[in-house]
């Protein structure tokens, strides 16, 4: 087939451009010399990550009975950075007038609106914008990181797009949903680019990064990696987790040693203390160490992650992140839909989460990842119910992801398989503004490399303990800084 464009939009079709970023709700659009017969499109799912496809629908009208049956409808394609708009399909509307393209315009990896003309009627136009595929890399989740010991970050971004801004940032709200930059650099030659950030407190770390593209894509998140930050060891008096992270329910014995001279570690008393976000350390277990200076306290099953630290008569140990993940649970109402039709995803989460947010995530067309397609708010009871609808074809593999913050660590649910049948061009409906939310974009941090790390759960100044490395035994000399406000999700 001869592929054809159309000119550069003139000024009226740019307005119906900015008319179709609102909701699919437009009617069938008669353009001049068209007779009277109108057509109308829909682009569904409106937002895509790169290598989806979306679906194109709509409907032929015509005055004369029969005049829509049957006729040519012919599918172009304008991509951003291109002139004028590119035919990429063609399909015959039914005995009603109703047509429909499946994977239109193919896998989709740029920006860009899409209009159909029929029988000498054209539509308004209908735009798909696009998550570049933005993948970040960082030490395995679980790997116990430590304040002032620089931590490096790698990724990349498909399509590459040279010069584009890429911004590190840190989860820091009770709801989970607002991201302050740490960090800022660019994309490279090849779509990669790389971090390197030193953590100054210790808690609850979710990293992600946000690509700013240069027109080409929609800003773009990457996949969120989850870690634990304690404070570097004081060597005198260290402290250690079993089991770190734990997940709710779950328990963990701290232990450690106390290193003195003349076997003076040994028979002394150990206290261990603890807090979690926004409050004091208290007192909450006591043991002694042995002969060998070694110490243990029964075991630990707290409901949120908890900042430990031991002191002895004469030591104190570093501050210990121990990371309590929520406990999710995930079901889906059927796993074989027909596109366009709702599906509803429901569970719980523990402990109580209340007003806080959830993902439903489907995994990247090109890559091992998953990506955010609606963000949802947890209702009463801690329980959440996500309704979504898949418009293009295939077997879909989606999860629930709740993101960490100060109080408990992130919790993905298992992989659903979703295979999605077609449908008749006749059953499809507008796609709803709620069918596709992001979450919130964060801060970028203007133009500076490296930007303000807040304490996800704040640690009291405190003096150094004998013994202690300087810097690394109190808090650094900074007070707590309470939990941001929530976000609420983008609408795009």
């Amino acid at each position: 087939m001869r592929f054809h464009k159309l000119p550069l939009a003139a000024p009226p079709m740019l307005a119906a451009l900015a008319l179709a970023l609102a909701p699919s709700g437009a009617t069938a659009h008669k353009h001049p010399g068209s007779g009277d017969c109108r057509v109308s499109l829909y682009v569904a799912p409106r937002i895509i990550s790169v290598g989806e496809s979306a679906t194109a629908f709509g409907k032929l009208t015509c005055p004369r009975p029969g005049g829509a049956s049957n006729r040519v409808v012919r599918l172009f394609e304008h991509v951003h950075g291109t002139p004028g708009a590119t035919l990429v399909a063609s399909t015959t509307t039914d005995v009603n007038g109703n047509y429909e393209i499946e994977k239109a315009g193919g896998e989709i990896t740029t920006n860009g609106y899409f209009l159909v003309r029929s029988h000498g009627a054209r539509s308004a136009s209908r735009p798909v914008r696009v998550e570049a595929d933005v993948t970040l890399s960082g030490p395995p989740e679980g790997t116990q990181l430590f304040t002032g010991h620089p931590v490096t970050f790698t990724g990349t971004v498909d399509p590459t797009d040279v010069g584009a801004v890429v911004i590190l940032q840190r989860q820091n709200a009770l709801t989970g949903n607002e991201w302050h930059w740490i960090g800022r650099t660019e994309v490279v030659a090849g779509g990669a680019f790389t971090l390197t950030h030193v953590f100054r407190y210790p808690g609850d770390a979710d990293i992600r990064v946000l690509v700013r593209s240069q027109g080409r894509n929609i800003p773009s998140p990457s996949n969120v990696l989850t870690y634990e930050i304690s404070q570097a060891q004081n060597p005198a008096l260290t402290i250690e987790s079993s089991a770190d992270p734990i997940t709710f329910g779950g328990s963990a014995i701290i232990g450690g040693k106390l290193t003195a001279k003349a076997s003076r570690g040994a028979n002394q008393p150990v206290t261990l203390y603890a807090r979690i976000a926004g409050q004091h350390f208290a007192a909450v277990a006591q043991s002694t160490t042995n002969s060998e200076g070694d110490y243990s306290f029964p075991a630990q099953s707290p409901s949120n992650s908890t900042f430990y630290r031991v002191k002895s008569p004469h030591r104190s140990s570093a501050v210990l992140y121990e990371g309590v993940r929520y406990l999710l649970t995930a079901q889906v109402s059927q796993t074989t839909v027909q596109a366009g039709m709702p599906l509803t995803f429901s569970g719980t989460i523990t402990p109580d989460h209340t007003g806080g947010i959830v993902y439903l995530e489907r995994k990247d067309a090109r890559g091992p990842g998953y990506h955010v397609i609606q963000v949802a708010t947890i209702g009463a009871n801690s329980s959440y119910s996500i309704e979504h609808r898949f418009y293009d074809a295939g077997v879909k593999t989606v999860r629930v992801f709740v993101p960490g913050n100060p109080l408990n660590g992130a919790a993905p649910s298992a992989p659903f398989e979703i295979e999605v049948t077609p449908a008749p061009a006749s059953a499809l409906m507008p796609e709803a503004a709620t069918n596709i939310t992001l979450p919130a974009e964060g801060g970028s941090g203007g133009g500076a490399a490296s930007g303000p790390e807040s304490p996800s759960g704040g640690l009291e100044a405190e003096a150094p303990e004998s013994g202690a490395p300087a810097g690394e035994s109190g808090a650094e000399g900074h007070s707590e800084a309470p939990p941001s406000r929530p976000s609420h999700p983008v609408h795009r």
